[in-house]
């Protein structure tokens, strides 16, 4: 297992996020980027990208005064480079988005016998 699963499973199950528990994104800064690794919940274990957690991290960073200034901050995930756009206003945020890759990665057929 990696430290990214040991250490979201111990915050994930953690007793003050409830019984449903909660989804963990690590950040770090390196050469001015910012690497973000998720652990989810459902999935219980590290996922490629978290659309929702990286959103988050984003607005937190530029409410902390970490983020660059634009309104925009880029996050290297490992399914690849998430740009999250915004607009600051009085103490809230709007006009959020979320840009990515999307790569097709798997397909199925699923038969229902009836």
């Amino acid at each position: 297992m990696t430290k990214v699963v040991d250490e979201g499973k111990k915050i994930r199950y953690n007793s003050v996020f409830t019984e449903k528990g909660i989804n963990v994104n690590f950040i770090s800064k390196n050469e001015g980027l910012f690497h973000m690794r998720t652990y989810e919940r459902g999935v219980e274990d590290e996922t490629f990208s978290c659309g929702t957690g990286s959103v988050a991290v984003a607005l937190c960073l530029e409410l902390e005064g970490l983020a660059p200034s634009g309104n925009e901050v880029k996050l290297n995930t490992k399914g690849g480079e998430l740009t999250v756009r915004y607009e600051r206003s009085g103490k809230g945020f709007s006009d959020i988005h979320l840009c990515g890759p999307a790569t097709y990665v798997f397909e199925g057929l699923i038969t229902i016998p009836y």
